[in-house]
């Protein structure tokens, strides 16, 4: 099967993929990530306090394709247009759907829309429209051997249903491996996750060059 949607970047919030597991697990210090600079993170200060917030820019980053910013550009803009703020006592909250998708349409030319009631058949049926969708998922679908412990705060990127159309194909920013990294999960299980919220985008072609950043 032929998929635009499915060749997108697989990559993850932390600059080295392979210290993943690590990092999530708290075995590994994010300011002693060797490869932070790849990130465009102008400090490594900056890069270890936003890395483990960075999903949803992660998401994207893979969404916008080959021609996307670096992860820290991106950063940049979301928090410009107010898809991450930062609270009195220095918390990061965030993304926020609205501005994300304000930054998509005004800085990339991308159109999106947020959906805050959202089922796993309305993600099919984006999908089936051509449109990629940023779901919000418990973290722990990287183990989807064991129970769900829960939905949301997490955000991943689905591309396309799978071949047989029981499932979905996704790209988890936080994936451990290159099986969660890139991963396929049937509906039902995927709902055990997934907190019925999210955005969708049209998908630029996956070698697009974007619009100029903001």
């Amino acid at each position: 099967m032929t998929c635009t949607t499915c060749a997108r970047p697989s990559l993850t919030q932390f600059a080295s993929p392979e210290l993943v597991g690590a990092i999530v697990s708290g075995g590994f210090d994010r300011a002693q990530d060797p490869a932070w600079r790849e990130s465009g993170a102008a400090t490594v200060e900056d890069y270890a306090r936003w890395c483990g917030h960075l999903c949803g820019v992660t998401c994207l980053r893979m969404a916008l394709g080959a021609g996307a910013p670096s992860l820290f550009a991106l950063r940049d803009g979301a928090v410009k247009f107010g898809a991450y703020t930062v609270d009195a006592d220095g918390e990061i909250h965030g993304m926020v759907y609205r501005p994300a998708v304000e930054y998509l349409r005004e800085a990339h030319g991308v159109e999106a829309e947020v959906h805050r009631e959202l089922t796993p058949d309305g993600i099919g049926a984006l999908l089936d429209a051509g449109r990629l969708v940023i779901a919000s998922v418990h973290y722990a679908i990287r183990r989807p051997h064991e129970p769900a412990p829960g939905r949301g705060g997490h955000l991943v990127l689905i591309t396309a249903r799978t071949p047989d159309g029981a499932g979905f194909h996704f790209h988890n920013p936080s994936g451990t491996d290159r099986a969660t990294r890139t991963a396929d999960l049937p509906v039902a299980r995927f709902g055990d996750y997934f907190a019925g919220r999210g955005m969708s985008l049209v998908a630029p072609r996956a070698d697009a060059q974007v619009g100029p950043e903001a």
